[in-house]
């Protein structure tokens, strides 16, 4: 697979381990792109219990896969290069790790190598409702260099089902590393008739009430 990117996905213990396994999917068919798979134990728990997926079933979807407990994978030194990582779902404990370098697993560790090695790590940070101590590790995380993505479907693509919120989200989420993929619904003045309601009320987003595609 020499000349591929190869991009790092984490998938931890919050609910939501659909956005891990839609991200692993959809970049089955990105010829350019090598996936690296960390899973941990309470992300294989939350799979079984969300989605009927065993542990083998979500790794066959990735290139390579690694251990949690292993921290002299290769994925853990900055000499390996990758475009990055992305955690989806996000744990509240893995958030935790990631803001204070506290580097007990290989999820954290490769994380943390990234950061360092000025590579982007997007969260996708599934908690609600948040309290101070949840919104103090968001800001550390993102001074450390982390993009902190809630996972929040947008409405302006019109999604029919829940996957379609889904892919929208992990579609965006892969745009941070610079994969553009044709399945994300982009904005566009179509979309939303801008030209005709722009500044009004009565349809539309209106002026510095934008949504946030």
């Amino acid at each position: 697979m020499a000349g591929k990117r190869r991009l790092i996905v984490a998938l931890t213990g919050a609910s939501g381990i659909v956005y891990g396994v839609k991200a692993l999917q959809l970049l089955r068919a990105v010829d350019d792109v090598e996936t690296h798979v960390i899973i941990s134990p309470a992300a294989a728990r939350t799979a079984l219990a969300e989605l009927d997926m065993d542990l083998g079933a979500i790794r066959a979807l990735a290139d390579r896969h690694y251990s949690h407990r292993d921290i002299g994978a290769s994925i853990s030194s900055g000499s390996y290069a990758t475009i990055g990582m992305l955690v989806a779902p996000c744990s509240v404990k893995t958030l935790s790790g990631i803001a204070n370098c506290y580097n007990t697993d290989l999820v954290v560790r490769a994380a943390d190598v990234c950061l360092k090695e000025r590579r982007r790590v997007v969260l996708l940070f599934r908690e609600t409702p948040l309290h101070a101590g949840h919104i103090d590790l968001m800001a550390k995380a993102d001074r450390n260099g982390a993009i902190v993505m809630p996972p929040v479907p947008a409405f302006y693509s019109r999604p029919a089902s829940l996957d379609d919120m889904v892919t929208q989200t992990v579609g965006r989420s892969l745009d941070l590393f610079g994969i553009h993929l044709p399945v994300v619904k982009r904005w566009t003045e179509e979309v939303g008739d801008a030209s005709d309601t722009a500044g009004t009320d009565d349809g539309g987003a209106p002026d510095g009430d934008c949504p946030d595609p």
